[in-house]
């Protein structure tokens, strides 16, 4: 006879909830309060610096010849720990409260992790290894997927609040920056045809045809200038000085939409540690829970210690206006406003 679920014996289906909830909280919260997770984090963030470091120092000859099998022994290990985060990632992110909700299955909760960016990192980091040790891609350069090893980097974007602000004003400033760049791809094309036909003759290696000439409007525009083509010819000269005043506005002005998006972002993160300290300051002191959630969110959102202190300290002495502005009088009852003077 099968006996029923108890506190001491829980059912299979609770169980496996429990561990992939653990999983899941070892690796996604980051705060002083889970110790595993500061642990994973430490461990992945020190593996994903090492292998970065291990790819650059590979590629020095005398080291990658002299140390090659301990080389490869790293890379077997660091793909074998980023392959077990990876899928357990995939596993448990079904746990996730951002990602869990009602009307979803499993199956896709996890198809909708595994197109994220976040994911997608994840799996370039461990590809390479994968592709060249079943020789998947026969005869393509093995140097340029080695190379794409070096994208492990990009991992740390889920561990630095600063980064994500900058992938987060670059999506949601896309439109703005795609405009900008086709205006930049639509003046590189207009400086090409002008200086071509200015310097076809005097240069017809260089700017020879509209093809050529692009290289020399890229360099310009961007206001590299690198010198190694550069007009000779009276119009030319005119011409290239245009572009070159054109060129700076053409560099500030996705400049300027990243600056403000990102400006935004901040002011955002800002309002929002502000609403919660303000939540917390409900009952007029700070308890050590309060300020330790405080700590982390303001770790999570990227504040600075000191901004972080301002926002607090500006809250506390708004709700001591807010408290003496609402004081009555003991004597007459009636409502005592902070910016009133006392008369003689």
């Amino acid at each position: 006879m099968a006996h029923a679920p108890t506190v001491d014996n829980p059912a299979p289906g609770a169980r496996e909830r429990s561990v992939r909830q653990f999983v899941c909280d070892a690796l996604e919260i980051s705060n002083r309060g889970h110790r595993i997770s500061r642990i994973v984090d430490i461990v992945i963030i020190t593996l994903i610096i090492a292998s970065v470091i291990a790819v650059v120092l590979e590629t020095i000859e005398p080291l990658g010849t002299k140390f090659r099998a301990y080389f490869f022994w790293f890379e077997i290990l660091t793909v074998s720990i980023f392959t077990v985060e990876y899928l357990m990632r995939l596993w448990s992110c079904v746990e996730n409260e951002s990602s869990t909700t009602a009307n979803k299955s499993h199956l896709r909760i996890r198809l909708n992790y595994a197109f994220s960016f976040h994911a997608i990192i994840d799996l370039v980091a461990i590809l390479p290894f994968y592709l060249l040790a079943f020789g998947l891609l026969g005869g393509a350069d093995m140097r340029l997927l080695r190379a794409v090893r070096l994208l492990r980097i990009l991992k740390l974007t889920r561990y630095s609040a600063a980064l994500n602000m900058l992938f987060a004003t670059v999506s949601e400033n896309g439109r703005s920056l795609g405009a900008a760049f086709f205006i930049l791809i639509t003046v590189m094309i207009l400086a090409a045809s002008g200086i071509y036909y200015f310097e076809k003759e005097s240069q017809p290696i260089d700017f020879g045809s509209i093809p050529a000439a692009m290289w020399w409007s890229f360099a310009t525009l961007t206001t590299v200038g690198y010198g190694d083509v550069t007009p000779i010819t009276v119009g030319g000269k005119v011409f290239g000085a245009l572009i070159t005043v054109v060129g700076l506005g053409m560099v500030a002005l996705p400049t300027g939409i990243i600056a403000s998006g990102f400006a935004h972002q901040l002011r955002v993160r800002t309002d929002e540690y502000k609403s919660k300290a303000d939540e917390a300051l409900d009952d007029g002191i700070l308890t050590d829970s309060e300020l330790a959630d405080l700590e982390d969110l303001r770790l999570e959102l990227g504040l600075g210690t000191h901004t972080a202190s301002q926002i607090l300290d500006a809250e506390k002495v708004r709700r001591m206006l807010k408290e003496a502005a609402g004081a009555s009088c003991p004597h007459c009852g009636s409502t005592v406003s902070p910016n009133r003077e006392d008369s003689a």
